[in-house]
């Protein structure tokens, strides 16, 4: 038992060694958001311990706590799915990004701190990254409207709302999209639409499919034109440009919401790409 008594406190004494070789960070795309925006986080872990991880196979490897003024601590609704085994092998670095806005309470406008625990259930530990600040802005509704969704035959329609806002981010004012129920309790999604200008009015028009269409100014010639699905997913984005004529929203004899004015002008950030779209000014909303 002497012989054996040291060799157990080198095994033991092991782990928190072994451990202090692997780090977790965090990462953000950016670091200011809308109450409802999505907030993804990546997950960086770098292992330089001498051993594969293998992290995944528990969803309860990976914990969040998201933290406000005064040591507040931002109740969540349920914790964080992160499914999918995956290895981190030695001397490597990989990230998982996650979707977190849904899961916590993030309504009211502040400074916040948010901190992962990674669970190394292999060697019984647990590490914490350092915190990363992110703030949550209020911004400007300019436009709102309910409408409704098809149910199934028979049912009455679902009613939704959207809703334009602006806000300013890394001091450039920006134009946001926002769809939620009617009563605005839950929201479907919040995504910034593009840059705009301060004196810009967006034009907004609902199509017979409950799409959304938005046609603003980005610039003093440039228009951008969105369109935007009742899931809150943008399935048309152009670019206009001030000619004789100023861009507008028209509506056709047959109820289709075309822009008339103005000149197209072809971008690589067009939604959908160069090589799919049509070579017309109608707005035909591709099908989701």
């Amino acid at each position: 038992m002497k012989f054996l008594l040291p060799l157990a406190g080198c095994c033991f004494a092991l782990a928190p060694l072994v451990s202090a070789q692997v780090s977790v960070e965090l990462a953000l795309d950016q670091d200011q958001f809308l109450p409802g925006e999505s907030l993804e986080v990546g997950v960086r872990i770098t292992n330089f311990s001498g051993q594969t991880l293998h992290l995944g196979k528990d969803n309860d490897w990976l914990r969040f706590t998201i933290e406000g003024r005064d040591n507040y601590i931002v109740p969540g609704s349920v914790d964080v799915p992160v499914q999918g085994e995956f290895d981190v092998e030695s001397s490597t670095v990989v990230t998982r990004r996650v979707e977190v806005a849904g899961y916590f309470a993030l309504t009211r406008p502040g400074r916040y701190l948010v901190t992962a625990t990674v669970k190394l259930k292999q060697w019984d530990k647990e590490l914490l990254s350092k915190p990363k600040a992110f703030d949550i802005i209020a911004g400007t509704k300019l436009w709102e409207q309910d409408f409704g969704v098809p149910n199934a035959a028979g049912q009455p329609p679902e009613v939704r709302k959207y809703a334009l806002q602006q806000a300013i981010h890394l001091k450039q004012l920006k134009l946001y999209a926002r769809v939620s129920d009617q009563s605005e309790s839950r929201v479907f999604r919040v995504f910034p639409i593009g840059p705009m200008i301060s004196f810009s009015k967006p034009e907004c028009q609902i199509d017979k499919s409950s799409n959304l269409h938005v046609l603003y100014q980005t610039a003093a010639k440039s228009f951008n034109y969105s369109v935007i699905n009742s899931d809150g997913r943008l399935l048309v984005r152009q670019t206009y440009e001030y000619t004789d004529t100023r861009p507008v929203l028209r509506v056709d004899r047959e109820g289709r919401i075309l822009i008339g004015g103005g000149a197209r002008r072809g971008s690589s950030n067009d939604l959908p790409p160069p090589s799919q779209a049509s070579s017309t000014n109608h707005a035909e909303t591709p099908k989701p």
